[in-house]
C-alpha cells in the first residue's frame, strides 16, 4: 500500500505541473485581479497558477460506488425528524428576529445554531448557511436577502455544537474517524446540512421550492458534498470551498487543517480510500442546481487548484466570482466583499 501511495502522489504532482500549462474557455470572462500580494509564507499560495491554468484543471473522477454511497447516506438523513427547538437569543441583528436553534441530526447528534426570521419583510424563501473551520460564535450579518429565513447550524463538534469526544480544534476535528469511510466526521457535517434543510422546512414549510445554501471554506466543501444529492436546495453559493481534489490537497504545501491531513496520510496511506469519497470536486460533478462559486487566485489554507477543481467539475449553470485572495487579508478585501455581496443578491433574486 505504501509503495502504491507514493506512486499515486508522484502521478498527482505530474498532473499538477501539467495543469499549469493548460488553457481555459472560462478565463476570457474573468478578471485576474492584482498581480502581486506580499506574504511571508515559505511557499507560493498561487502554486504557480494564473486564472487561465486554474480554470483548466481537470477534476478527479468518482471512485466506484461514490454516488451510491452518498445517495444512501442522504436517504438515511431524510428519515430523521430533527424536531427543531427555538428559544429567544441574546444576539441582535437588524431586520431579523434571532432565535437560538437546536435540532437533532443523524445518530441523535444535537446540532445548535441560530434561526433568523425577517421582521421587515414577509419571509418567502429560506437558506441554510455553512461556516468555516474557524467556527462561528454569532449569526452573520452579510446576508443576501432580507425576506428569507436563515438556518445557521454549527457543524457537529464545532462552536455551539461542541461535544466530547470530538475536538473543536480544526487540526484534530478534520481527523476524527478519518480512517472510517462511513463514520468520518465530515460525513456527519453533511448530515447536519441535510437535517438543517429539514428543520428549515418544518419551521417555515412555505419556503419549500425556495431554499438556497451558502457555505464558506469548510461550509463550501460540505455544501458541495451535500448539494449533489439534495434536490430540495434550488441554488447555492460556495466560497473558497475546501476538500476539492483531495489528491492535490495531499501534496500541495498549505497551512491550517490541511497540514494535519497530509501528516496523517503520510503515516496512514490507506486513508486516501476514505478521502476519495469526501472529494468536493468529485461531488460537484453531480450537482445540477445553478451555482455561484467564489474561488481565490491566492490562498495559503485552501489551495486554489482545489477550489477551481470544484468549480470546473460543475456541469450545469455556474457563475464564477474571482477572489484576489482567500484566508488572507489585503487592502482591497472590503471592497471586494461588497462586490461579492452585490453579485449574490442578483444570483439569488430568482430563488
Amino acid at each position: 500500500m505504501s509503495r502504491d501511495f507514493h506512486l499515486w502522489l508522484r502521478s498527482r504532482r505530474a498532473a499538477a505541473r501539467k495543469s499549469r500549462l493548460a488553457a481555459s474557455s472560462h478565463a476570457a470572462a474573468c478578471s485576474p485581479g492584482p498581480a502581486g500580494l506580499s506574504h511571508a509564507y515559505p511557499f507560493d499560495p498561487r502554486y504557480g497558477h494564473d486564472l487561465q491554468s486554474l480554470c483548466a484543471i481537470e477534476p478527479p473522477l468518482p471512485p466506484e460506488g461514490f454516488a451510491a454511497f452518498w445517495q444512501e447516506r442522504y436517504q438515511r438523513a431524510l428519515r430523521i425528524d430533527p424536531q427543531p427547538r427555538l428559544a429567544p437569543s441574546q444576539h441582535r441583528l437588524q431586520g431579523f428576529c434571532v432565535f437560538d436553534l437546536e435540532y437533532a441530526s443523524t445518530e441523535g447528534f444535537p446540532v445548535r445554531g441560530w434561526l433568523l426570521w425577517p421582521t421587515s419583510r414577509v419571509a418567502r424563501r429560506g437558506f441554510v448557511l455553512g461556516h468555516g473551520y474557524g467556527g462561528i460564535e454569532s449569526p452573520p450579518s452579510d446576508l443576501p436577502c432580507d425576506d428569507a429565513v436563515y438556518v445557521v447550524p454549527c457543524f457537529r463538534g464545532l462552536s455551539r455544537s461542541r461535544r466530547w469526544p470530538i475536538s473543536d480544534d480544526p487540526n484534530y476535528h478534520v481527523l476524527h474517524d478519518i480512517h472510517l469511510r462511513d463514520r468520518y466526521i465530515i460525513g456527519g457535517c453533511v448530515d447536519d446540512l441535510w437535517t438543517g434543510v429539514t428543520a428549515l422546512l418544518q419551521v417555515a414549510p412555505h419556503t419549500a421550492g425556495h431554499v438556497g445554501y451558502m457555505g464558506i471554506s469548510l461550509g463550501g466543501g460540505v455544501g458541495a458534498l451535500g448539494l449533489a444529492w439534495d434536490g430540495r436546495i434550488e441554488r447555492a453559493h460556495l466560497n473558497v470551498p475546501t476538500f476539492g481534489n483531495q489528491a492535490l490537497r495531499l501534496v500541495l504545501p498549505t497551512v491550517g487543517s490541511g497540514v494535519a491531513v497530509q501528516a496523517f496520510a503520510q503515516q496512514h496511506p490507506q486513508v486516501v480510500e476514505t478521502l476519495a469519497f469526501y472529494d468536493a470536486a468529485v461531488a460537484a460533478r453531480f450537482i445540477q442546481q445553478p451555482m455561484h462559486v467564489a474561488a481565490a487566485l491566492f490562498d495559503p489554507a485552501v489551495a486554489p487548484p482545489g477550489q477551481f477543481s470544484v468549480f470546473n467539475a460543475i456541469g450545469g449553470r455556474k457563475d464564477l466570482f474571482v477572489l484576489t485572495a482567500g484566508h488572507f487579508d489585503f487592502p482591497q478585501r472590503v471592497q471586494e466583499e461588497r462586490r461579492l455581496q452585490a453579485a449574490l443578491k442578483v444570483f439569488f433574486a430568482p430563488l
